[in-house]
């Protein structure tokens, strides 16, 4: 089931590379405009690094209007840890083994993949407004240009 704007966003506690929890209550409190949350399939694949790396890049832009940025995968810790490491990426990563936030966020379902229907994660992000509301909904997205889309949608 996919989230729609105006939505309350589902709660989630998650653990985050490098230790600590990402507390989606808590982040909301700590930030001005809310929390983006994309999900992505796979660490240091092609697509996810592009995604993520723009993230990066377009970081002090997205804080600087209040949000804060975590990105979701159902990798183990490890890889979650050599793939912020090796691309320098100064957000939160957290991983989903269970894909449960996936799950309530509408991330993990049925997708094609090279046209065939699969179980699997569907490249999504999701902006929290400070009230816990949804203000963006965007699923299958595409990894390149897909940050510079949401700047756009969230008029930064």
């Amino acid at each position: 089931m996919r989230l729609e704007i105006g939505q309350k966003a589902p709660d989630f506690s998650i653990p985050l590379c490098g230790g600590g929890q990402f507390v989606l209550a808590d982040e909301l409190k700590k930030t001005e405009s809310g929390a983006i949350v994309y999900f992505y399939p796979r660490a240091s694949t092609p697509g996810c690094t592009t995604e993520a790396c723009d993230f990066r890049d377009s970081l002090a832009s997205l804080q600087g209007a209040g949000y804060a940025v975590v990105g979701i995968s159902p990798d183990k810790m490890g890889a979650l840890e050599k793939f912020a490491q090796k691309y320098s990426l100064s957000f939160p990563l957290a991983s989903d083994e269970d894909k449960e936030v996936m799950k309530a966020y509408g991330a993990f379902g049925e997708k094609k993949n090279y046209g065939k229907v699969v179980q699997g994660v569907i490249r999504s992000t999701i902006v929290v407004g400070k009230d816990g509301l949804v203000k963006v909904a965007m699923y299958n997205v595409r990894a390149k240009g897909h940050v510079s889309r949401l700047r756009k949608e969230l008029a930064l």
